[in-house]
């Protein structure tokens, strides 16, 4: 999987189309991730020691991750991700990286 927790996602597909959000959690066995402000969910809950009320919660649930785009840090567009192998002077041996196909930017 190559969408990691904190990047900056665009949702593709669906009814939060054109949404931006923050990934909050990755589940890569399911090929899921739950995204910031989008695709939410009523669940009803019983009073308990966290939620002394109870009610109706809204949380968000998780999208497949096919419906999603990165969003290329210098440019600000959906991009895909690669990989590249760079050189690390400090630690003195090659490091795996992921870029940004448009802009070949390096992904944080």
């Amino acid at each position: 999987m190559r969408i990691k927790k904190n990047d900056q996602v665009i949702v593709l597909s669906g009814n939060y189309k054109g949404k931006k959000g923050k990934v909050l959690k990755v589940f890569p066995e399911e090929n899921r991730i739950i995204v910031e402000g989008v695709n939410f969910i009523k669940r009803h809950t019983r009073p308990s020691q966290q939620n002394q009320k109870g009610g109706i919660v809204e949380k968000e649930a998780p999208i497949h991750v096919s419906n999603v785009m990165v969003i290329c840090p210098k440019t600000g567009v959906p991009t895909r991700v690669g990989h590249k192998v760079v050189h690390d002077d400090k630690l003195k041996k090659d490091i795996r990286v992921r870029i940004a196909k448009k802009s070949g930017e390096m992904l944080p």
